[in-house]
């Protein structure tokens, strides 16, 4: 009972960030401030009442509409609140109570701003990606436990070696490429090496180019798209993060028990 209590909060807790996140996500691209004004129509910019802003519950009893002026809501908005929800939970669960955990959510929360915006604007801000990497440096040198995240033998030089490795990989990419990989790709594996270690960045980088590749061939047999479509690389680049998170020490141990 104390733990589906705990599990309750934390999903609260979730939805309200995520509702926040929604904020991130767009005013961050556009240049507005994530502070001020106030929550407000996108369509008719009236001002949001606490009681329509109860994360996926308002949703469901505007019918999706703004009590105002009745302009339809994008379902984005209870997914994301959902997405990190669920995702805090499922954190929790495979990691426990403790700091560390805490720097999980920040970095789930950190990837689905990052999805979205890139998704939108196919760009990867770095008002998230820089204190990412400066937060993750010293989260992954002092708190986070799991040895998977850490490289024993540098000790606390692991995060400094994992963000040198994501930032150091994708930038040799992108002048191979020649500017098919953008800078905040690069920037967005550093934070990620950083929070999970140069082994995380490898495994992160095959996931996410798997699932990028998958995509791609997808929209090019059934939507007729050629090799040239701009793809947005940076969703593929969390939801990699994110298994690894979450599977990567028994993707390396089975990897490893096969060879």
């Amino acid at each position: 009972m104390q733990y589906l209590i705990l599990y309750g909060i934390i999903f609260i807790f979730g939805s309200i960030v995520g509702s926040f996140l929604n904020v991130c996500i767009y005013r961050i691209p556009r240049g507005e401030s994530i502070i001020i004004p106030a929550s407000h129509c996108p369509s008719c910019n009236a001002p949001i009442k606490i009681w329509d802003n109860i994360p996926i519950l308002s949703y469901v009893m505007l019918g999706g509409r703004c009590r105002a002026c009745k302009s339809r809501i994008s379902l984005r908005y209870p997914l994301v609140e959902a997405m990190n929800a669920l995702l805090y939970i499922a954190l929790l669960w495979r990691f426990r109570i403790g700091w560390h955990t805490l720097f999980y959510f920040a970095l789930a929360s950190a990837l689905i701003v990052i999805t979205f915006i890139d998704l939108d604007f196919q760009i990867i801000p770095d008002g998230i990606t820089l204190p990412g990497i400066l937060i993750g440096t010293i989260a992954g040198s002092l708190i986070l436990p799991d040895p998977f995240l850490r490289w024993s033998l540098l000790g606390y030089k692991a995060s400094v070696f994992g963000a040198l490795t994501g930032f150091g990989l994708f930038y040799i990419v992108a002048v191979l490429s020649r500017g098919g990989m953008g800078g905040g790709d690069i920037k967005m594996m550093a934070m990620v090496g950083a929070l999970m270690g140069w082994k995380s960045v490898l495994l992160t980088t095959f996931l996410g180019s798997l699932l990028g590749s998958v995509w791609g061939i997808s929209l090019m047999v059934f939507k007729g798209k050629g090799r040239k479509t701009k793809i947005p690389f940076g969703p593929f680049l969390a939801a990699g993060a994110i298994i690894t998170l979450f599977l990567g020490q028994e993707i390396f141990y089975w990897y490893l028990g096969r060879r």
